[in-house]
Order: C-alpha cells, then structure tokens, then sequence
C-alpha cells in the first residue's frame, strides 16, 4: 500500500489515494489508530485518504484522528490533501474538496504554499464554563455544519505557561460537561497587532498539535467578534509548527468567508507491507 507522509506546519498527517488503494471503509478507523501510533508505526496527528466524491466537488476528504474517531474536517489536512492531489495529477491548481463539515474550496499558491476556504461558523459565541471553581470566559465556535467544535480561551501568560500546566488545564477544558461534543481547545495570546500565539489540545489527538488549522481560524475569527475593527484585516497566528495566516471577509457582523493560508511539506513517500512494516523509497 503506498502512502504519504506530510505536514502542514507541523500538524502531521499520513496521505492515501483510495482511489487507487479502494481500502473498505469498514476497516479505516482501525487503520489509522494502527498507523498514526507514534511507537509502533508511521506515526502522525491523523489519517487522510483521497477519494471519489459522493455528492459535489473535485476529490473527497475521508479523515480519521490518530485516535480512529472519524474527523469532519482538518484546516492542515485539507491543505496537505490539497497538495497531496494536485501532485498526484488528480485535480487542477483550484479545487472544490468533499468534506463532512461542507464544501472546502482549494487553492496552489506555489509548489508548497496551499489556501484553504473553510467552512463557515455554523456558531461563534462567547461562553462561560466553570472549572476547578474558577469561572472561564471563553468563545465557542464551530466550523461546518456539522461543525469541527473549538473552543478559545485567551491567556496573557501562555507563552510562559508550563506545558505540564497547559495539558492539564487544556485536557479538563477538552471535556467539560458544558461541551456535549467535547471541543479542541485553543489558547492564544497577543503579541503585536493582528499578530497571536496560539496553541492547541486537539480533540481525537488528546494532546497538543504542531498546528491546528481550524482552530487557529476559530481563534481569529473569536478575536474578530470581540473585536470588531479587526475584522477588515488579516490575522497571523504562530504555532508551534510554524506561522498561519487568516484571510476573512465579513458583512454586518456575519463572516461570508474564511481563509486558511500557509506551507505544506511532504516528509516521505513509502509502501506499507502488511500494515507493520514501512520501506522509504
């Protein structure tokens, strides 16, 4: 079986074309736990198979977390299969992607460079959640409908925070009982104008992430909504893995679009035997 393995900013993903594989689907949610362990396999943040569209648009998203839950839809993942696809002669350099979360509209920006139009926010609103007596203000936001659920939480010291400490906190938030979905958890500071740190306990991964597309979208577009004159330009987020930016449109207060921008990387390209054993070629 071959395979790919790629990163957009660190967020690590390992690529199929089930259009060639045709893996059932019966057996994929087994799949990516067996290959996404960091251990035992390949490793990676989730598995993403490229395959024929059911409904609409040019290639289709399968997307399972490292977990084998089944994932609506990844922001790096969308941009990794993006290129994934184009490089396979599979789609042209503007494509329309098939995802649970709704249409994802595509572009090659260059050779590494790959914009992703993601869903827009079925919901933005702020919440207040308590934890360990203490009272959290936040904003939820979900992308899709079915949305991807995130939730951000501005810390003025996160980038001083003990990753023991953010663990902790990001996993208690990740499953509070307020949040029926549960809900990647999305930290972030400023550092300058339209400028954020931003990191991410990323639901299905149960634990940090290089880099989580949506989430750093979620977070922009939350800093939007708190404030509003931020809404006509584009926001920089740093994560762990690298630097995204955030391209949003809005009208009355209501996003008509969002864009996620940044680098992808191929790692390698290899053939699985039996599902153990990886050969790089």
């Amino acid at each position: 079986m071959k395979i790919t393995k790629m990163h957009g900013t660190g967020n690590d993903f390992i690529l199929i074309n089930n259009l060639e594989e045709q893996l059932p689907a019966d057996n994929l949610a087994e799949l990516a736990r067996e290959l996404c362990h960091r251990r035992l396999s390949v490793g990676a943040d989730g598995l993403i198979l490229a395959d024929k569209p059911k409904e609409y648009g040019d290639i289709r998203m399968v997307f399972y977390n490292a977990d084998g839950s089944r994932g609506e839809m990844c922001g790096n993942g969308a941009r990794c299969l993006a290129r994934f696809a184009y490089d396979l002669g599979l789609v042209q350099e503007k494509m329309d992607l098939e995802t649970l979360a709704g249409p994802v509209g595509a572009e090659r920006i260059s050779q590494e460079s790959y914009r992703v139009r993601l869903p827009n926010p079925s919901i933005i609103k702020p919440v207040d959640l308590h934890l360990d007596s203490h009272l959290i203000e936040a904003y939820y936001v979900e992308l899709g409908d079915p949305g991807v659920p995130h939730l951000c939480v501005e810390l003025g010291d996160l980038e001083t925070r003990s990753e023991e400490e953010l663990f902790k906190y990001g996993r208690k938030l990740r499953y509070h009982p307020d949040l029926p979905k549960g809900a990647n958890v999305n930290f972030y500071q400023q550092l300058s104008a339209g400028h954020y740190l931003e990191k991410t306990y990323e639901r299905g991964v149960e634990d940090f992430t290089m880099a989580c597309g949506t989430g750093s979208a979620s977070v922009a577009l939350a800093i939007q909504t708190i404030n509003k004159q931020l809404q006509s330009q584009a926001i920089r987020l740093r994560v762990p893995g690298g630097e995204l930016m955030i391209e949003s449109q809005w009208n009355d207060d209501v996003v008509q679009s969002v864009d996620l921008i940044g680098p992808t990387k191929i790692v390698f390209d290899g053939i699985l035997h039996n599902h153990h054993q990886l050969e790089e070629k």
